[in-house]
């Protein structure tokens, strides 16, 4: 039961309500919180009808009262009512309710306004053209950071008409707020449901049918009893095919003989960009409960983990092929920092890691602002536009001819951007920072997916939380080095090679470039190479020219830099032009992309992955896309293996691989089905119809693939 306190107080309440009974007011009564009423939804009774009253309760700002199962604390309202001889009324309607946290309790209730709804039965016998009185002692607990008790005495009288008769032109008209109120009514669950309660855990069942993972906001149960379930633990939600089950902490009254689980879950979708709101009754038998593999789902990890999450995944990123090069550069960096003050290092730290966290944010920023459009994004979206994906090859390739020597714009090697600014190259550490984050975003580590899916599922301040935990493991090691400089004394001294090695790191900036311009031949064709090769070439010629007139006279220095600009002014808006006009194009044919593989396979499509299941056939999604270098990898060393070839036919595995690489709303939805966000996911599903998936890690080796399929 609640707190003993507002217990015992409440029964104080009551008794002194019997000793001293109030008088009624037939009509409005405001308390210094509370403004309340008897509403009716009609203007007129009839004998022997049913007639439905409600208590309509207007709340003061930050102040709630109570729903039948008040939470962590508090006390659900109550009515006595008094009424003619031989009426009788029902049990109160409860309104769906909200969560409402208030510091580490969880309470449900309402805030605003709310109507309490009753149905009364007249009397055969009340007398036609007479009043019928309706007479409501109403006794409430409102709460913000004090809870006050409150009473109040209602009253309404509506007049007694025949059966069929019309006492006037609204009188079957009901009060806006009892149709209001009546909207927010918890309606019969569609869902077959049933519970279990096994290892510390109470798992609710329910088969969902026609709910689209992609389209929940949030999905919470209420239960009717009070302790059955710890109300202030998150609730995981998983996911699967046409089931979702909640995972959840039992309460301190729960009882393992519990025969049925009892209560309203309130399901939040988004459609059409609106937030649509509705409140099933579930009631649960006991039963058994597979556990949820779907994968995470919201509210599947916390908070906590999820930040512990991005900032092991960013820290991991440091590893991946993508950042490589960029990495490169900062070491040189540091080599050359090695001699220098410490609170001078330690700034070119700061701003490193200010250009990873602020682009990091930005990121942030966008995919919410795409969200709320109602845009399904992701991890690494941007790379699904043919103009990102030209612009930052030719980025790239500008890098490469700067770290060749083909053009400077200053001394130090502190950064690709070095001494774009005063102050020793701060500047550049700035920028290398934001292009570490920019070329990280094709690849994902371990722990990023699930991190990042529940980012994107979760509040605005818990998004820019987990993408600042991600940027600020990516900037982790340089900070480490550039805040204790002792650690400096384990790398090379500097020397003639530091140039030599700068020149050498253009050569993986030119291959990012290559493969960019691969990812656009696959998105853009023929058009878009051509398009890339020609703007490299502008660009090439304008660092050139810039280059060879610097030390030029005046007028031959302003006319070489005002042509280098007109260069690359044409290679950016040729590009962008270009791209604005390409259409997606389709991915590879399955039987001509798959010909060529070791492990054959054949395209994802809703269709076709929906048949084989039916079918009860083994299936193995593999989602990619050729900007993931991560995706490329492990289709390398771990999928396209002869072993998995092998064990597939064995076992009659059918391979589905959906290509992510321009935008594919089928994918999407297939992804956060998981609570991912972007690719890689490999899922395995084995024989039979109801057959729960295993997921696989983000990184794959052939034994982790066998054992995944039970092949190992």
């Amino acid at each position: 039961m609640p707190p003993i306190g507002l217990t015992i107080f409440g029964a104080v309440m009551a008794l002194l309500a019997a000793v001293a009974p109030p008088a009624h007011a037939t009509g409005p009564v405001s308390t210094d919180h509370v403004r309340a009423e008897l509403v009716a939804g009609a203007e007129a009774v009839r004998p022997g009808e049913t007639i439905r009253i409600g208590i309509r309760k207007q709340i003061i700002p930050h102040w709630h009262t109570y729903w039948l199962n008040p939470g962590d604390s508090g006390l659900a309202t109550t009515a006595e009512w008094t009424l003619p001889d031989g009426a009788v009324a029902g049990d109160i309607l409860w309104p769906a309710p909200e969560r409402i946290a208030v510091g580490p309790l969880m309470n449900y209730g309402y805030e605003g306004e709310v109507t309490l709804l009753t149905d009364i039965a007249v009397p055969a016998d009340a007398p036609v053209g007479g009043t019928f009185p309706i007479r409501a002692t109403v006794d409430w607990l409102v709460c913000e950071e004090i809870c006050i008790p409150e009473q109040v005495a209602l009253g309404l009288d509506l007049p007694v008409v025949a059966a069929g008769a019309d006492a006037g032109p609204n009188t079957g008209s009901a009060h806006p707020a009892i149709a209001a109120a009546e909207a927010r009514l918890p309606v019969d669950s569609p869902w077959t449901a049933r519970f279990e309660a096994s290892d510390g855990t109470l798992r609710l069942a329910l088969d969902a049918s026609g709910l689209r993972r992609d389209s929940i906001e949030d999905i919470w149960f209420y239960p009717n009893e009070w302790g059955v379930i710890a109300h202030a633990e998150p609730q995981k939600l998983t996911v699967e095919n046409d089931r979702i089950v909640l995972a959840m902490i039992p309460g301190d009254a729960f009882q393992p003989t519990l025969a049925s689980l009892d209560g309203v879950l309130v399901v939040k979708e988004r459609a059409g960009g609106q937030l649509l709101t509705q409140a099933l009754t579930v009631s649960a038998p006991a039963g058994t409960v597979a556990a949820g593999t779907g994968g995470l789902g919201i509210g599947s990890i916390g908070i906590g983990t999820a930040l512990l999450f991005a900032l092991l995944g960013g820290l991991i990123l440091n590893l991946m092929p993508c950042v490589f090069p960029v990495l490169s550069m900062k070491a040189l960096a540091l080599v050359e920092q090695a001699g220098k003050q410490p609170a001078q290092v330690r700034l070119h730290g700061l701003a490193y890691t200010g250009g990873i966290l602020l682009s990091f944010l930005a990121l942030a920023g966008l995919l919410a602002a795409l969200k709320a459009g109602g845009t399904a994004v992701g991890w690494g979206f941007q790379f699904q536009s043919p103009i990102f994906v030209l612009l930052l090859a030719y980025l790239l390739f500008a890098v490469g001819l700067n770290l060749s020597g083909v053009f400077t714009i200053g001394g130090s090697v502190a950064g690709v951007g070095a001494n774009l600014a005063a102050r020793g190259g701060y500047a550049g550490s700035f920028f290398t920072g934001v292009l570490a984050a920019i070329v990280a975003t094709p690849c994902t580590a371990p722990f990023m997916g699930v991190a990042i899916g529940f980012a994107l599922a979760a509040s605005l301040p818990v998004l820019f939380a987990v993408f600042l935990a991600l940027g600020l493991g990516l900037a982790l090691p340089y900070v480490a080095l550039s805040v204790w400089p002792p650690l400096l004394r384990l790398l090379p001294k500097p020397g003639l090679w530091m140039e030599r090695f700068k020149q050498f790191l253009a050569f993986p900036m030119y291959g990012a470039a290559i493969w960019l311009v691969w990812v656009l031949s696959l998105q853009a064709g023929a058009e878009g190479v051509l398009t890339a090769l020609g703007g490299m070439l502008l660009i090439g010629f304008a660092a050139w020219l810039y280059d060879v007139t610097r030390a030029s006279g005046r007028a031959a220095r302003h006319a070489g830099s005002g042509l280098a600009a007109l260069a690359l002014i044409a290679a950016i808006g040729w590009g962008i032009a270009a791209g604005s006009q390409t259409a997606p194009r389709a991915a590879p044919a399955a039987t001509e992309a798959g010909a060529t593989e070791t492990t054959p396979w054949e395209s994802y499509s809703r269709q076709k992955f929906e048949a084989l299941r039916a079918e009860g056939r083994p299936v193995f999604l593999n989602f990619t896309a050729a900007w993931c270098i991560t995706c490329l990898v492990n289709e390398r060393v771990a999928l396209n293996r002869p072993d998995v070839a092998t064990a597939f036919r064995t076992g009659d595995v059918t391979y589905l691989k959906g290509d992510w690489t321009n935008q594919d709303a089928e994918i999407t939805a297939k992804l956060e089905e998981f609570g991912r966000s972007g690719v890689p996911l490999y899922v395995f599903y084995p024989a039979g119809r109801d057959s729960q998936p295993v997921v696989l890690p983000q990184l794959l080796t052939v034994d982790i693939v066998l054992g995944g399929i039970g092949a190992g």
